[in-house]
């Protein structure tokens, strides 16, 4: 990981991080927290699609298929896209701490080019927690999850109310989401920074 920069290091106060006994159990699908998530939704026609799986402690694994529609250079992955799919892989490490929280900074390595069609396998765990800031960190490997590192990114989250989305967000699909029939989607909706 980068951890060059002071603002991705954590504090020497910083404490582990704690998984929420209500959080989902070690292999269990997440799933999308809004249907029109670009990283995680089924409702974006060219969206990640980003499944991802709660791990042990506060770690998760993730899968993340290249499709042409996420070229950069030719029948090669969009750097953006692939920091798009660990942003997403690092935000949903807050589904295990039960806690909202948006994206504060993200420093990305890239390390060797993604080919179309290719499978990203995505790790990610929180590091450290110091107050309202979450520190995780994440690798990206082709070519199995044991592959050879593609990207990796340090990530600083920074802990909101849901009043951040609320007060923020575009008013017609804020309303949408708190209208929903449904209570967990309606709750999941605003769980980590779309």
């Amino acid at each position: 990981m980068s951890g060059t920069s002071s603002t991705l290091r954590p504090p020497a106060d910083a404490v582990a991080p704690v998984r929420h006994p209500d959080a989902p159990a070690p292999g269990e699908l997440l799933g999308a927290h809004y249907e029109h998530c670009f990283g995680c939704g089924g409702g974006q026609a060219h969206g990640l699609h980003l499944a991802a799986r709660a791990g042990e402690g506060v770690k998760i694994t993730a899968e993340f298929t290249v499709s042409a529609a996420h070229q950069g250079a030719p029948g090669l992955a969009h750097g953006g896209v692939l920091a798009s799919a660990l942003d997403e892989t690092l935000g949903s490490l807050n589904w295990l701490l039960r806690t909202i929280a948006v994206t504060g900074r993200l420093e990305t390595d890239f390390v060797r080019p993604v080919p179309v069609d290719t499978v990203l396998h995505l790790e990610a765990e929180v590091t450290a927690v110091a107050g309202r800031k979450i520190y995780s960190t994440a690798t990206g490997r082709i070519g199995g999850p044991e592959g050879p590192v593609a990207v990796r990114a340090d990530a600083l989250f920074i802990e909101v109310k849901v009043d951040h989305f609320i007060d923020n967000g575009r008013q017609e699909e804020i309303q949408a989401a708190m209208n929903d029939p449904d209570q967990i989607r309606r709750a999941r909706a605003f769980e980590v920074n779309p």
